[in-house]
């Protein structure tokens, strides 16, 4: 494009990768600068998504999983007092042992599911986000923002 001449800009402008916007300019900005801001309100609205706190999400449910099973195995044992003291100490730890490991593993499933889930849900956020923090920076700057 040449010059700017007195009628107005439009141009659609891909913000996010879902969300086309028509930007017009407002105050005779040139085409030119309407790029160098377009450039700059993406790059700071980019810039202002945060790092992913969500994490360990496994582990923490295997963590829960284990007490969980290992106190289980211990109720589920004193329900069966006559069988369960006459079994060894050794058996009556090796049967705690593959308790919790079986519901720590389920535990894990649970939490990384979990983890996901809560991924997903900060992603819309930050992307509506971005879009907003995108639109009032061309705003700022003096830029009409149309969906």
């Amino acid at each position: 494009m040449g010059t700017f001449t007195r009628g107005s800009l439009l141009l659609l402008v891909l913000a996010t990768p879902v969300l086309a916007q028509t930007v017009t300019p407002l105050k005779g900005q040139s085409s030119q600068q309407l790029q160098q801001d377009m450039a700059d309100c993406n790059s700071l609205a980019s810039s202002s998504s945060s790092s992913d706190p969500h994490v360990g999400g496994r582990v923490k449910g295997a963590a829960a999983g284990a007490v969980a099973g290992a106190a289980g195995a211990q109720v589920r044992g004193n329900q069966h007092e006559a069988v369960y003291d006459r079994a060894s100490d050794d058996a009556k730890q090796q049967y705690r042992q593959n308790r919790a490991g079986e519901v720590a593993a389920a535990g894990a499933a649970v939490g990384g599911m979990r983890q996901r889930q809560e991924r997903r849900q900060d992603r819309r956020g930050q992307d509506e986000a971005q879009a907003s923090a995108y639109s009032g920076c061309l705003q700022g700057r003096g830029y009409q923002v149309s969906p």
